[in-house]
């Protein structure tokens, strides 16, 4: 029996999600979303460079939520406010269709229960599931670094450190607005700006729930945000960054414990590789500090095939989604999160 998915959004990881449901013999696209005027009315095979399908893209959004399917993939561009998609994720749970997002939502319950509550009641009503999920957040944090935890007899302190170029991320707007790339440092508040409450909504979810698995107490979770700026004008897929503006982000997060850091996490999206700074790192680097002591490194490799548009990021990206469709479709209505087997716990504090 074919599981019908609904494939919401076809920016670069939305057509990297259409084409492996394409090319699933498990899977039957039923429907497609499309938000941009040039793709509506056009075939999903036409959009997705894979053979026509019938199934033609709209913008209309009740048309999709009349489609009958088991599952939508929800792959729109993260915007500010984090809140942006919220509506349509919970018209979508109400509806009776499961959704998997890449558009965070990886754990509500770290944004308080007012929010979990939220999508929670959607789920419920429609007899649906929810489940956020990607590499990072989703994968690295959640389910990769916590497994390595449970080799620990004692643990100090987990630092986790991405570092990505993003020299070929191809979508102007996404670059230089919610990227913050070719931005002017002396207009940048990284503390209450749009770019660090946005993306400290995102990535808070993946220390939240780490910290729970490992029954660690968060007295506070602290910023610690830098950039580094262009010494030369820079081209790049998205067009030109200026000498003196932004070329890399540095989003930082402690979650801080009885008065030190535990848990670290670090989101470095370089436009030059080749600074200093960067050159030579590892995609992620784990280190964990305890009992035994461990590092680990993890690289994406790019497809070997000079004629291929999709990046190691998009197929990284899009992979744990198309991965879960089973297991969401079969889970019970409610918010899905991934099982983690012993991770080290935390001794309990006491006043």
């Amino acid at each position: 029996m074919t599981i019908r998915v609904i494939q919401w959004a076809t920016g670069a990881v939305g057509k990297t999600c259409l084409r492996a449901v394409l090319d699933s013999p498990e899977l039957e696209l039923a429907g497609l979303f499309v938000y941009g005027d040039r793709k509506v009315g056009r075939d999903a095979g036409d959009i997705a460079r894979r053979p026509l399908t019938g199934v033609i893209a709209t913008r209309d959004r009740e048309e999709i939520l009349r489609t009958p399917a088991d599952v939508v993939v929800h792959t729109p561009r993260l915007q500010v406010p984090y809140q942006t998609h919220d509506a349509d994720i919970c018209a979508l749970l109400r509806s009776g269709k499961n959704v998997i997002t890449t558009a965070g939502n990886h754990f509500p319950r770290a944004h308080g229960p007012e929010r979990e509550r939220m999508f929670l009641d959607a789920c419920l009503e429609g007899g649906a599931t929810l489940y956020g999920v990607g590499v990072s957040p989703g994968v690295v944090g959640e389910r990769i670094v916590l497994a390595l935890t449970g080799v620990c007899l004692d643990l100090e302190r987990i630092v986790i450190d991405e570092v990505l170029d993003a020299s070929r991320v191809p979508d102007p707007d996404f670059a230089f607005t919610v990227m913050g790339m070719g931005s002017d440092p002396a207009a940048i508040d990284l503390v209450n700006g749009d770019l660090p409450v946005l993306y400290g909504h995102l990535y808070k979810e993946t220390l939240a729930f780490m910290a729970e698995r490992l029954g660690l107490t968060v007295d506070a979770y602290e910023p610690d945000h830098h950039v580094e700026l262009a010494d030369r004008e820079l081209q790049v897929a998205a067009g030109t960054i200026a000498k003196g503006t932004v070329a890399a982000t540095e989003w930082r997060w402690h979650a801080m414990s009885a008065g030190r850091p535990v848990l670290t996490l670090s989101i470095i999206w370089t436009m030059d590789p080749a600074m200093p700074r960067y050159a030579g790192r590892d995609h992620w680097t784990v280190t964990v500090t305890g009992k035994p002591g461990l590092t680990m490194t993890l690289n994406l490799i790019e497809p070997d095939d000079p004629a291929s548009r999709t990046t190691a990021g998009q197929y990284v990206t899009a992979g744990p989604a198309i991965r879960a469709i089973p297991e969401v479709v079969a889970a019970p209505p409610g918010l899905f999160e991934p099982p983690v087997f012993a991770p080290y716990p935390f001794p309990r504090r006491t006043a």
